[in-house]
């Protein structure tokens, strides 16, 4: 599994990326109310919108670690956001995209250096 700065995770199998929200940002944003992911067929490129999480605090877009295809999209998520709050860092995820670029997954932070970025916030 990878993480971003702005608290997204990848975790790859193959060419296909499985992307949500971290567990930190899950708990900043509070209880998730609403959750609407993209369309499948969807092109994003690496700091695109892909999805928009609203919390009771507020409404938020979570955005495409990678470049790639959208090819599933979690929409049992529509009737249970809660699912985001819950298990963010497997269950709760939003999409998962044919990736374009290997690299681009390689680039980004393991747990280690992303849970070292958390000590700094």
């Amino acid at each position: 599994m990878r993480f971003t700065k702005d608290h997204e995770w990848v975790a790859l199998e193959g060419d296909v990326a499985t992307i949500g929200i971290t567990a930190y940002a899950a708990e900043q944003l509070g209880d998730v109310v609403f959750v609407e992911t993209p369309e499948v067929g969807k092109t994003v490129k690496a700091g695109d919108g892909l999805a928009v999480v609203e919390s009771v605090k507020a409404a938020s877009d979570v955005y495409a670690p990678i470049s790639g295809e959208v090819v599933e999209a979690n929409t049992e998520l529509g009737d249970a956001p809660e699912t985001v709050n819950a298990v963010p860092e497997s269950g709760g995820w939003f999409a998962k995209l044919k990736i374009a670029d290997k690299g681009q997954y390689d680039a980004l932070m393991d747990r280690d250096a992303y849970e070292t970025y958390l000590g700094t916030l």
